[in-house]
């Protein structure tokens, strides 16, 4: 503990995931912090805890009209937490839940309708408009990376995430010393250390419309079941602020 802020060194390889259990406990408690993911490092809390969900807003400066992403353990906390993937519509469209199962996990953030086990406070649009009250969108992700899924096996639900970046500017974070030093005064509880990243974001698929299509591309190579956004698309910018 380093000025009420806890610094935990874990192997990448995820071999002394013991560690990493004062860190699931401050979690359950309701508290905020960084952990490696397959791309980035991400700002953390328990979905349940509404309170920790709204100090992850504050600490990251991240607007109530923007949503936050999802990490998942498993397919099943997808299906509870979203309306799921499409499934086939009869008229020669695959089975896209198929295809995902085999990218899953890795480096891809899905866009997904939510369900109502998300909490209000990940997908509102801090509008009560009708253009915006329908738009309940979620970013899900199940992270290829030992730590990540280490911490996400322990919890009773997913975590909320944003990513890190600098606070002036729209550069990624890729150093956990340097992200101790930068958030732990705005409020962080604990950094978890798997080492520097490269600076390389997932790639974002939006599964809310009749095709999936790429409006972000990352780590994740585009795949032949996934279209190219038109680079006129507007509100792309709504749905991905905060995807690892």
């Amino acid at each position: 503990m380093e000025g009420g802020l806890m610094y935990v060194e874990a192997d990448p390889s995820g071999a002394d995931s013991w560690k990493l259990e004062p860190v699931v406990e401050l979690l359950k408690e309701g508290a905020v912090g960084v952990i490696p993911t397959d791309t980035l490092y991400a700002i953390v809390c328990d979905l349940k805890s509404h309170s920790a969900i709204e100090r992850l807003r504050r600490i990251k400066n991240v607007e109530p009209s923007k949503p936050l992403s999802i990490l998942c353990r498993s397919l099943r906390d997808i299906d509870t937490y979203t309306t799921g993937f499409p499934r086939g519509d009869g008229q020669g469209h695959a089975n896209i839940f198929r295809a995902v199962k085999h990218c899953l996990p890795g480096p891809y953030t899905f866009i997904l309708t939510a369900s109502k086990e998300v909490p209000k406070k990940c997908v509102r649009y801090g509008t009560t408009t009708a253009k915006y009250s329908l738009r309940k969108h979620v970013g899900v992700r199940i992270p290829n990376d030992a730590i990540c899924q280490a911490i996400l096996q322990k919890m009773d639900a997913p975590l909320i995430s944003t990513s890190v970046k600098w606070l002036k500017d729209n550069e990624w974070m890729v150093d956990p010393v340097v992200i101790a030093d930068t958030y732990g005064p705005e409020g962080l509880d604990f950094v978890v250390d798997g080492g520097v990243r490269v600076a390389e974001p997932s790639t974002v698929v939006d599964m809310t419309g009749t095709s999936p299509k790429i409006i972000r591309q990352g780590k994740g190579p585009k795949l032949y079941w996934m279209e190219e956004e038109d680079a006129n698309s507007t509100a792309i910018e709504d749905l991905i602020p905060s995807a690892t």
